[in-house]
């Protein structure tokens, strides 16, 4: 390489701008090039790295926004978030047995009393009947007591009169001593007899009362087969089929009750302690964000209770909280059970002063 060549060289590598490279020998190939670097002079990482900071620093702007509008509450107004959650109620068999019907799935709005399934009953039928044979037999059986006990009445009725006859004639001379005890001894056997036929009937009787009472049972064993919404609300998930063969208490159905909606929070010692039972609360969802639900105060936790993993706090260092049940009026709900969704996460105010007022945006709202 010639001395004008290392110049060219050195040149270039002082001013990194410039694109001339120095032609080389082909024994020195392959030569190394600079970075590419944009018409600019910004390298494209940074460029790059602008289109990614700039969408995280605005979401981080939205959130601060929020969680600022969110605590900038008045006096009085304490928070806490939760999930909106219903009563679940399992509908289950009373006795072991196979579904036969099943007439409500998943998701289906069913009224208090409705039948949802039904158990295969063949077996409770034929006990069904036999009870019933068996109530017949036992009003035959007393039918014939009382028929019994009818002829030992006339039996000691005849008894006493021939009795008192020979009592008469005995001190005219008419009758023996003899005679006249063989009468008091047939009046005491009518009148034995008459005991016995009058158990009898009360034997007979109380067979009848078992007889129908099993009757009467097998009924409503039968009825009970049956299965039945016991409140108004959705079927939340089908856990058996037909056909399958449960035990008694096997779940078959379970159920929302769409009439006790409510959400627990936690508040730290501060807050919980001036909140109280039947304060006037408010549930927004994150799904209805513009619509504050109206709620009251349900219930407070008599002790506390080491902070949940799922629910977040104003607080990191709090770490013992009080659980706190906000609930919705059952009236309200019973106009809206179509739309009551289990689950949805949301925040709950609460008054700890009762004469504290909301503010616009937790007024309460007709909808959702």
């Amino acid at each position: 390489m010639t001395i004008d060549d290392d110049i060219a060289t050195d040149s270039n590598r002082a001013d990194p701008r410039r694109h001339v490279i120095a032609p080389a020998p082909v024994a020195n190939l392959p030569v190394v090039l600079p970075p590419e670097h944009n018409k600019h002079g910004k390298p494209l990482l940074l460029k790059y790295g602008l289109l990614l900071i700039v969408p995280l620093f605005l979401v981080l702007g939205v959130g601060y926004w929020w969680n600022h509008s969110a605590t900038a509450l008045p006096p009085g107004i304490v928070f806490g978030n939760g999930r909106l959650e219903a009563d679940e109620i399992d509908i289950a068999t009373k006795f072991a047995g196979r579904i036969a019907t099943l007439s409500a799935d998943e998701g289906d709005m069913v009224k208090a009393g409705a039948v949802v399934a039904v158990m295969d009953t063949r077996d409770l039928e034929a006990s069904l009947q036999k009870a019933q044979s068996m109530a017949g037999q036992a009003e035959r059986s007393l039918d014939e007591a009382r028929a019994n006990l009818d002829q030992q009445q006339t039996q000691l009725r005849l008894a006493k009169q021939e009795f008192d006859r020979t009592s008469t004639l005995v001190p005219k001379g008419y009758a023996t001593a003899e005679l006249l005890d063989q009468r008091r001894q047939q009046m005491e056997a009518a009148l034995a007899a008459l005991n016995a036929a009058e158990a009898r009937v009360g034997a007979a009787e109380h067979m009848l009362d078992a007889a129908r009472h099993d009757v009467d049972l097998y009924k409503v064993n039968i009825a009970d087969n049956a299965l039945v919404a016991p409140h108004d609300g959705r079927i939340e998930y089908r856990v058996a089929n037909v056909g399958e063969v449960l035990a008694a208490g096997g779940k078959v159905l379970t159920m929302l009750d769409t009439a006790y909606v409510y959400m627990d929070v936690y508040l730290p010692t501060g807050d919980a302690g001036r909140v109280r039972l039947g304060s006037d609360a408010r549930i927004v969802l994150d799904a209805y964000p513009a619509h504050p639900i109206p709620a009251k105060v349900a219930f407070i936790a008599s002790q506390a209770q080491f902070t949940p993993k799922a629910v977040e706090t104003k607080d990191e260092r709090d770490k013992l909280m009080f659980r706190i049940r906000v609930r919705i009026d059952p009236e309200r709900l019973r106009a809206r059970a179509e739309a009551v969704r289990s689950g949805l996460p949301g925040i709950a105010y609460m008054h700890t002063d009762p004469n504290a007022i909301w503010p616009p945006q937790l007024q309460g709202s007709p909808s959702p």
